[in-house]
């Protein structure tokens, strides 16, 4: 079988907001990869994968009774029977789209009238149409999905999302320079779905409004510096981005971090913000000076997405 690899991927900015029609710009992450093989003797990888493919398979069959994905499901029960599993390196419970890899390699493997990733990139429809059929697919890992990790993972180029019909592909520079942004691991993979904690804030009237006048403000701002490739800029929007999620999303972070997060709103030294839905795995960080960071930070790891 030609062993398709999908790797992961990190959404820089806009966690959360995406599913409230904010923008987002997410890129992969080439570290960590997963891909689907078939298994002759039992692992404790193979059978965990296989089983959860198992249940994935009965979800995406209802799914198809509805005529809301076009999968070949015959085909993936009899490859399940057969000894197929996702054989990945990325964590689950990180934040940087282990599912979403998954639902990739599914997709990719099992679709029908599947079009050229080639297509795909170059007209606007196709992404669009692709990422609602990822929302239903990754559905059954968070409950509610925008389809833009799997999008990500599927295509493996930057996404720039300025909402849920708006997406396009960009470049990201490659610079080198004493700034960096970085994953920290907490170390702590998220034991739940965190993705109720923010819909239960949603049902609020006052949070829903203070989401739209200041994070999608905040948020906004950061994208528009990043692209504008004006880093100093970035980090002042980045802090207050920082500091807003410290406040409204601290239930969520792990509390080991939370001395971390606020002494770096205070020195700046770095800012932190959450990488996928919280409660664990990897934290974001930004900073003006990584060397200095990786001192303070040097009892955890991390690892450099980007320099500036």
């Amino acid at each position: 079988m030609k062993q398709s690899l999908f790797h992961a991927k990190v959404l820089l900015f806009g966690e959360y907001g995406i599913l409230e029609n904010s923008s987002g710009l997410s890129i992969p992450h080439n570290s960590y990869q997963g891909t689907l093989k078939f298994q002759s003797t039992s692992s404790k990888e193979f059978s965990y994968s296989n089983l959860e493919l198992k249940k994935y398979y009965k979800f995406l069959l209802k799914k198809k009774r509805k005529n809301l994905v076009s999968l070949d499901l015959y085909k993936l029960h009899e490859d399940i029977q057969k000894g197929i599993f996702f054989h990945s390196n990325i964590p689950q419970g990180y934040g940087i789209g282990s599912s979403g890899a998954l639902v990739a390699a599914i997709y990719e493997k099992y679709a029908t009238n599947k079009l050229k990733k080639c297509v795909i990139k170059k007209e606007q429809k196709h992404i669009i149409s692709l990422k609602r059929t990822f929302s239903q697919m990754e559905s059954f890992f968070h409950g509610k999905s925008s389809g833009i990790d799997p999008l990500i993972c599927y295509l493996n180029i930057p996404l720039l999302i300025r909402s849920k019909t708006n997406i396009s592909t960009i470049k990201i520079p490659f610079l080198k320079g004493r700034g960096a942004i970085f994953l920290l691991d907490s170390g702590i993979p998220r034991t739940s779905s965190m993705i109720n904690f923010f819909l239960k804030k949603l049902n609020h009237d006052k949070f829903k409004k203070i989401l739209k006048e200041e994070f999608f403000k905040y948020n906004e701002k950061c994208i528009e510096a990043f692209l504008k490739k004006d880093f100093q800029v970035l980090l002042k929007h980045v802090k207050s981005l920082s500091a807003w999620g410290f406040h409204h999303f601290r239930p969520i972070i792990p509390e080991k971090f939370c001395k971390i997060w606020e002494e770096g709103l205070f020195t700046n030294i770095h800012y932190l913000k959450l990488c996928g839905f919280g409660g664990g795995g990897f934290m974001l960080v930004f900073t003006p000076d990584y060397d200095l960071s990786k001192e303070k930070l040097k009892q955890y790891t991390t690892e450099v997405l980007f320099r500036f």
